[in-house]
C-alpha cells in the first residue's frame, strides 16, 4: 500500500571553502551533487530535537514531495519536502523518513526509505542513492527499500499509540492542490482510524526557526556565492542592457560556484517596474538615468540567500536618487538594530513604521499634516512602504517561524525596507540576512557593498 502510494504520480490525482573541502574529501564517494556534502551533524541534531518533542509511543512519518508535471511527458525539476530534507538531508524523490524513538527494536527507531537502485531505470534517469551513500548524508543507519516497506510500517504503527503526520503549514502557502503529504494523511487515517494523530508541522515550525551554527555555515556559503555574483553585476550593468541579460549573468554565476541555482525567481526591475514587488518578467531594457532593483539569492545545499540591492543603471546616483536611497539605508540600519531576542515582529514593524514616517517627512514624501490626519489602520507611510520589513529565512526563502511571538536567539531573518514612489517612477529596496544571537546580531551580508559610495566606486567602467 505505502510503496504504491509513494511511487504514484501526481497525474493520477489532483562557511568557508576549507570546511566544505574537508567534508568533500570525507564523503567524496557519495552520489554526485552540485554542492559539496553537508555536515551530517545538521540532520542528526535536527532529528534529536524533533524526537525529543514527540509524545511517548509515537511514530512520525514523512514522505517526499510529488514530481510535478510540467507539460506533456515532462516534469518540473524535483524539489524535496523541506521538512524531510531538514531531518535527513535526502533530496531524492520517492523517499520516506520514519522516526519511532520508542520502537522496541532499536534498529528501527530511525528508518530512511529509498527506491531500490535499478540498473535499467538508471540508464534513463541517472544514478540513485546506495544505502551507504544515504547513511553518510543523513547519519541514519537503517535503510529500507521502498518495495519492502509496507509490512514493516504496518507492524510499527500497530506498536504506536500516536502517529505524527506532516503537512505544509507554511502561512504563505497559496495552492489548493492536494499534494502528496495531504493524500498520505488521508490514507493513513483511513487505514488506522483508532490511532491518535498529531501534527508534525506544529513542532517543526518552532524547531526550524532556530538555526544551528552548522546550518549558518551553509547559509553563509549561499550568501558568499550571492555576494560574488553581485560584485560581478556591478561591472556588467550599463545603459542598454536588458533585465533578462542580468538574470542570465546571475544564473551563470550561481551554477559556476556549485549553487543548485536560484533560491527563488530573481526580480530584476528597472525604473518604475521596481514598484512591483514580485516583478519577474525581467524583459525590459535598462535605461540611462534609471535605478534598477535586483532581488536575488543563491541556493546552496537547499539553504537560501536573499539579497536586494538597488543601483543606478549608469553607475551614478542622481541627487534625488541618492537622497531616497540613503533614507532607505537609514531604515535598513535602524531595523537591524531592533532585531533582538524578545521583540515581536508586530512591535518591530510598528517601530520601523514610526521611523519611516520621520524619514518620509524629511525627504518630502509626507507632511506633518498627512501624519496628523492619517488613518490608524492604514498609516500615511504605507503609501510608500507597503510590505513587511522582515521574514524568516532558511531551507525555504519564506521559512517557518513565528509572526506574533517573541523572536529568539538562533532565528535568521531578512531585513528589507523599501521606498516606492509612484510619482517619481522609482523603487528602492535594500535587503540583508541577519542571524539573531544572544551576544548580538550577525549581519551575514556585511561584506556586500551597500553604500552609495561603495556602489558607485565598483560601477566605474
Amino acid at each position: 500500500m505505502i510503496r504504491n502510494f509513494i511511487r504514484g504520480r501526481l497525474k493520477n490525482v489532483q562557511p568557508t571553502d576549507t570546511y566544505f573541502l574537508k567534508l568533500y574529501l570525507a564523503y567524496s564517494e557519495i552520489i554526485a551533487m552540485k554542492y559539496l556534502p553537508l555536515d551530517p551533524a545538521i540532520f542528526i541534531n535536527n532529528r534529536k530535537h524533533f524526537t525529543k518533542a514527540l509524545k511517548s509511543d509515537s511514530i512520525a512519518i514523512f514522505v517526499s514531495n510529488d514530481e510535478w508535471p510540467r507539460n506533456g511527458d515532462s516534469l518540473h525539476k524535483f524539489k524535496q519536502n523541506s521538512d524531510l530534507f531538514w531531518l535527513s538531508g535526502i533530496e531524492q524523490e520517492d523517499s520516506m523518513l520514519i522516526l519511532f524513538p520508542d520502537n522496541p527494536d532499536k534498529k528501527y527507531r530511525e528508518v530512511l526509505v529509498l527506491v531500490r537502485p535499478n540498473e535499467l531505470k538508471e540508464k534513463w534517469d541517472g544514478k540513485r542513492l546506495r544505502a551507504e551513500e544515504a547513511r553518510k548524508i543523513s547519519g541514519i543507519e537503517t535503510i529500507v527499500w521502498l518495495d519492502s516497506i509496507d509490512a514493516l510500517l504496518q507492524s510499527w504503527i500497530h506498536l504506536a499509540d500516536t502517529i505524527y503526520l506532516d503537512s505544509n503549514e507554511n502561512d504563505r502557502k497559496a495552492t489548493n492542490i492536494k499534494s502528496r503529504e495531504y493524500r498520505f494523511i488521508y490514507e493513513i487515517k483511513e487505514n488506522y482510524p483508532l490511532h491518535k494523530f498529531e501534527r508534525a508541522a506544529k513542532i517543526l515550525k518552532d524547531l526550524r526557526a532556530i538555526k544551528s551554527k552548522e546550518e549558518i555555515v551553509v547559509v553563509q556559503k549561499a550568501i558568499d556565492i550571492t555576494e560574488h555574483t553581485f560584485r560581478k553585476l556591478l561591472t556588467f550593468i550599463k545603459p542598454g542592457v536588458y533585465e533578462y541579460e542580468i538574470e542570465a549573468e546571475i544564473v551563470h554565476s550561481f551554477l559556476t560556484q556549485r549553487s543548485t541555482g536560484e533560491a527563488y525567481s530573481s526580480i530584476i526591475a528597472g525604473g518604475d517596474r521596481a514598484r512591483t514587488l514580485h516583478y519577474v518578467s525581467n524583459s525590459e531594457e535598462c535605461l540611462d538615468g534609471e535605478l534598477i532593483l535586483m532581488d536575488f539569492g543563491a541556493e546552496y545545499g537547499c539553504y537560501c540567500a536573499d539579497l536586494t540591492r538597488t543601483v543606478p543603471v549608469n553607475g551614478k546616483f542622481s541627487k534625488r536618487q541618492k537622497e531616497v536611497y540613503n533614507a532607505c539605508l537609514h531604515l535598513h540600519d535602524y531595523a537591524k538594530s531592533l532585531l533582538k531576542p524578545g521583540i515581536t515582529l508586530v512591535d518591530y514593524t510598528e517601530l520601523v513604521g514610526e521611523e519611516a514616517t520621520k524619514q518620509f517627512i524629511k525627504i518630502g514624501l509626507l507632511t506633518k499634516t498627512d501624519v496628523k490626519n492619517e488613518d490608524p489602520e492604514n498609516k500615511a507611510y504605507r503609501k510608500y512602504l507597503y510590505h513587511g520589513i522582515s521574514h524568516h529565512l532558511g531551507i525555504d526563502v519564506h521559512d517557518l517561524g513565528t509572526k506574533t511571538g517573541p523572536l529568539q536567539a538562533g532565528m535568521l531573518l531578512t531585513v528589507e525596507p523599501g521606498i516606492y514612489i509612484e510619482e517619481e517612477k522609482m523603487g528602492v529596496r535594500i535587503e540583508n540576512n541577519i542571524w539573531i544571537t544572544k551576544n548580538g546580531n550577525i549581519d551575514l551580508m556585511k561584506n556586500i557593498p551597500v553604500t552609495v559610495e561603495e556602489i558607485e566606486s565598483l560601477m566605474k567602467h
